[in-house]
């Protein structure tokens, strides 16, 4: 499949978004989330969602669509790049709003940040996972080891820029999951 790297992907998205939900859950209970589990939280959104993840799918995945003559200007890849851009945006308000929370104790934006940030990467994955990876993958017959080899290039390269490995993202995932439980 030509999407199983992607996958895996998403496998991990799909555990930090699970962390993000049960760190809304404890704020809204009044508990205090530390330093230690929201900057990870961020860095993980930023960069390997949006800079790892979707540099995956936007220079490789997408390109190759293309070439078998997939649209890019319209349907579902122009859709889904709309809605990394407003991952993007989501992240950077969550960046902003765990700052402001860090320094003053106010939790309702980030709160509200969070559960946007939920609700729109899960709608997002399901839509990939269930639509565009399977079109993905009939479009991309014969092109599985090509396609697959430009994914672990893009990732490895995109990794390196920020002086980070997947298995860093990982244990920082597994982590989060840890230190959350710690909270509760």
């Amino acid at each position: 499949m030509s999407t199983a790297e992607l996958r895996k992907d998403h496998d991990l998205i799909e555990k930090a978004v699970s962390a993000m939900k049960t760190t809304a859950s404890l704020l809204k209970d009044g508990k205090k989330i530390p330093e230690s589990i929201l900057l990870p939280t961020i860095d993980f959104a930023k960069n390997f969602t949006n800079v790892c993840h979707h540099s995956k799918e936007e220079d490789t995945l997408f390109p190759a669509l293309a070439k078998v003559g997939v649209p890019t200007n319209m349907g579902p890849i122009h859709k889904m790049i709309s809605e990394h851009k407003t991952t993007k945006l989501i992240a950077e308000k969550l960046e902003e709003f765990a700052k402001k929370y860090l320094e003053t104790g106010d939790s309702a934006n980030l709160v509200d940040a969070l559960e946007v940030y939920v609700e729109h990467v899960s709608a997002h994955l399901w839509k990939e996972n269930n639509r565009l990876f399977h079109m993905a993958n009939a479009r991309l017959q014969g092109h599985e080891k090509e396609v697959t080899d430009a994914l672990q290039e893009t990732e490895t390269a995109k990794l390196s820029e920020l002086g980070k490995t997947r298995g860093d993202y990982e244990k920082m995932v597994d982590d989060l999951k840890e230190n959350l439980g710690a909270v509760q």
